[in-house]
């Protein structure tokens, strides 16, 4: 037998407490300021029917607006991949990051021209399938690099940094099993929603 399965639960001592207890629920919650059990952003209930098109269309637009950062996985005209978390900004259809010219996101992007991407969460899929290009950042128009800096930080007349130019092909977007069917909401570089 196993002599840590039958472990009593840790006691949890705060400052100012008279007891040794660990907190029962109702102390916890009150301590975290809910009444209930923590959530997950997005996470649905079992019950939760599933959005339709067009709600998941807007959440993701929504997602792509207001969050920062995304993950890029890219790969090698060898295959050897490479995935890593970049700040963005979504500027009228596009994505747009930027990275140092020897990175290898930016080696991987100029000889395949292909990325996907994905917003952060496992309980509120974004994932893009991007045809991608590296440019200059000088090559950004004023609209663009303004809005870059505005958001971000200012990449303009650098030549320590690069930008990457991501254009969705393909968008899906789901939170539970009862949303994988339909997640599908761009195919082709066209909203199918």
């Amino acid at each position: 037998m196993d002599p840590l399965s039958h472990a009593a639960p840790a006691a949890v001592i705060r400052p100012g407490s008279r007891t040794g207890r660990a907190p029962g629920p109702a102390s916890l919650a009150r301590c975290a300021g809910t009444a209930g059990p923590p959530t997950v952003r997005g996470m649905s209930s079992p019950k939760t029917p599933p959005r339709p098109g067009p709600d998941r269309k807007r959440h993701a637009l929504r997602r792509l607006a207001e969050d920062i950062d995304i993950w890029v996985a890219t790969t090698s005209a060898d295959g050897v991949p490479c995935m890593v978390p970049l700040s963005f900004l979504w500027h009228e259809g596009t994505i747009w990051m930027c990275t140092r010219p020897g990175n290898p996101t930016a080696a991987n992007l100029r000889s395949t021209g292909r990325a996907v991407l994905s917003l952060d969460g496992t309980r509120d899929v974004v994932l893009i399938e991007a045809d991608g290009e590296v440019v200059p950042v000088d090559a950004m128009s004023p609209a663009e690099a303004g809005a870059f800096a505005e958001r971000l930080w200012d990449v303009r007349g650098s030549d320590a940094w690069v930008a990457l130019r991501c254009v969705p092909r393909t968008v899906r977007a789901w939170r539970e099993e009862n949303e994988l069917a339909g997640r599908r909401l761009m195919r082709d570089g066209a909203w199918l929603v």
